[in-house]
């Protein structure tokens, strides 16, 4: 006689238990709360916060959304490096420096193609090409774009950070130090490089286009690995405002003049620098930023031991693509 063997009322207890637990457990490891940046140089992002888009793409999930203000690349890196932001906004190549460096991110989408970065002088400035720096204090924010344009922009002349005095202030200090005369140079970023021109006349000596890294949106590695459907809603919600920043450039306008509390002349100059047509990261993000983190190690700034390259390819993560 074969007899059946069923689980004793113990076992069945233990499974009921162990199944409450594993439930518990991802029902506290749920967010309840997304933490994003918004920064004066992201039209889309502010399109995103003014419209309440992301706030209603999550709102049947019970999840709140915290905007943190981002001065700079190097301050959304820092942020995302000390766990302060699930996603931050930054330029590809400060992206990939911090990456180098150790900061667990993943740049996921593409907010702009801009052109927001230049070498900026005063009006009655004698300042012309980039080796008429030699000497010069140039104000810059280090780890952003414009650092890294500044970089590559002495190495094409044949200097390098040794042959001019940088002044390390973030991008408002900068434009302050550049028109009280405290330095000579300021590797600018819109809008204020905008502000700077329409304001005060200053001039934009050397510019690049091809040397400005795009404009990604970046995600904590922990975050995408645990919650990789927010990560999706996250980036359809930009999604929908990238449309609506391209259907009405007014509303992108006001925003930023919100925003910025700068004139709509100074935010007209910043948008013709600003193209907003891209979305998904894919080659073309991958050869700009492979571009300038090649040009970083030739001028010594990575070393030359860093396999850039394989760098990059940690980087950029493909999979989240909001359209195909």
């Amino acid at each position: 006689m074969i007899r059946t063997l069923l689980p004793s009322r113990r076992a069945v207890l233990a499974g009921f238990a162990a199944l409450s637990i594993t439930a518990g457990t991802a029902l506290a490891q749920a967010p309840k709360e997304i933490r994003i940046d918004y920064a004066t140089y992201n039209p889309v992002g502010l399109v995103l916060k003014e419209r309440g888009i992301l706030e209603k793409a999550l709102e049947a999930d019970g999840i709140k959304v915290r905007w943190v203000f981002s001065a700079g690349s190097n301050k959304a890196l820092e942020f995302l490096n000390a766990g302060s932001l699930d996603f931050g906004s930054t330029a590809g190549a400060a992206a990939l420096i911090g990456k180098i460096n150790g900061n667990p991110i993943k740049s996921v989408y593409v907010y702009s193609r801009p052109e927001w970065t230049a070498l900026v002088t005063g009006a009655k400035s004698e300042i012309a090409k980039v080796s008429d720096l030699k000497g010069k204090r140039v104000a810059v924010t280090r780890g952003t774009d414009p650092h890294i344009f500044l970089v590559r922009s002495l190495a094409d002349a044949g200097l390098t950070e040794k042959d001019v005095k940088l002044v390390l202030l973030q991008h408002a200090d900068g434009r302050l130090a550049l028109e009280r005369g405290d330095v000579e140079a300021w590797a600018g970023l819109d809008p204020l490089m905008a502000a700077a021109e329409v304001e005060s006349g200053a001039k934009l000596f050397h510019r690049k286009a091809a040397d400005n890294t795009w404009g990604v949106l970046n995600v904590r590695e922990e975050f995408a690995e645990k919650n990789p459907d927010l990560v999706r809603k996250v980036l359809k919600a930009y999604e929908e405002a990238r449309a609506i920043a391209l259907a009405n450039p007014g509303e992108v306008k006001k925003a930023l003049v919100e925003a910025t509390k700068l004139s709509d002349a100074v935010i007209e100059r910043q948008l013709t620098r600003t193209e907003l047509t891209h979305s998904n990261i894919g080659p073309a993000q991958a050869e700009t930023i492979l571009a300038a983190g090649l040009a970083l190690q030739q001028a010594g700034v990575l070393p030359a031991s860093t396999d850039v390259k394989a760098a990059v390819d940690a980087l950029l993560d493909r999979r989240f693509a909001a359209t195909n």
